[in-house]
């Protein structure tokens, strides 16, 4: 009677039938999901699918958001080495130009205001990409896509946090040039602030972007040769973008780093906020947030 009884339950008579998919025929109990078995549903009886869906429609939510910055932060103040990297490099860079134009003031202020926005923009694509990688390498970027936190609050709280450092490295960077280094500029300091920081956050948003791109931190390197380089020689840093054959001239105008370089050039030249400015600032600012939600494109579970 009782081979009646199993068989009757292995055939699915008088049970439901979707029980018998998530029985173990060894020890008639209920086996584990796997993502083979049914990819609707998990042992939580949840969508898995939808869950996942959702995890990149969810609406952005401020205390996540604050949450997975101060994370990050925490986890940079572990790290000095990278704090000195962000924070110091750009300032020694200023250094040594202001005194290999020691003979010519005039030269280290065409090209200082130039390579202030340069500068972080650089430091803070490498570092925001390398460390970016090895949260993806660790498993770490994994396990927050699997928790209830949509991919706007994941995003936005890398560039918070690497925005706050990215406004830090901008403030020291720019002081140092105009009130320790002399650099002579004809409009307001806080100008330059202004698209210094917004280079550097354009810098955050690339290295978040490529870090998904990457399979080491080796290769996340690699990637400033293609992304970076081809927009520091046609940025107008070397000769004027209107000098340059037509093809690269065309090329540089869709380029984010010439509209930085411009802005800062306006600054320079110019007392007053001018139209050239505002353009070259709303630019620099809607590649940012561009690439920005390219990079939340790119955080996706590898595993199911």
């Amino acid at each position: 009677m009782r081979r009646g009884t199993d068989a009757g339950t292995d055939t699915g008579t008088g049970t439901d039938a979707s029980a018998h998919a998530y029985t173990d025929p060894r020890t008639h109990a209920p086996a584990p999901v796997t993502a083979g078995t049914d990819a609707r549903t998990d042992t939580a009886g949840r969508t898995r699918t939808g869950a996942d869906a959702n995890a990149g429609t969810r609406p952005l939510h401020p205390a996540r958001t604050a949450a997975t910055a101060a994370r990050v932060l925490r986890q940079l103040g572990h790290d000095p080495r990278t704090i000195a990297l962000l924070l110091l490099v750009p300032c020694v860079m200023l250094l040594l130009l202001r005194y290999v134009f020691d003979g010519s003031p005039r030269a280290f202020d065409s090209i200082g205001a130039s390579l202030l926005g340069v500068f972080p923009l650089i430091t803070m694509f490498l570092v925001t990409s390398i460390a970016t990688l090895r949260e993806r390498t660790s498993g770490t970027l994994e396990r927050l896509l699997a928790m209830p936190l949509g991919k706007a609050d994941l995003i936005a709280g890398y560039a918070l946090a690497f925005g706050a450092l990215a406004l830090l490295q901008s403030a020291l960077a720019t002081g140092l040039a105009v009130w320790a280094l002399g650099l002579d500029v004809t409009g307001s300091a806080w100008l330059l602030l202004l698209v210094a920081m917004l280079d550097a956050v354009l810098g955050t948003a690339l290295g978040l972007f490529v870090s998904a791109f990457a399979a080491s931190e080796f290769q996340a390197v690699q990637f400033m040769p293609a992304v970076i380089f081809p927009q520091l020689l046609l940025c107008g840093l070397f000769a004027p973008r209107p000098a340059m054959h037509p093809v690269l001239e065309a090329v540089s105008d869709v380029l984010p780093m010439s509209y930085a370089v411009d802005g800062m050039n306006e600054v320079l030249r110019h007392g007053d906020v001018t139209a050239a400015f505002v353009r070259d600032v709303l630019v620099v600012a809607a590649c940012a947030l561009l690439v920005l939600v390219l990079g939340a494109a790119t955080l996706r579970r590898r595993t199911a």
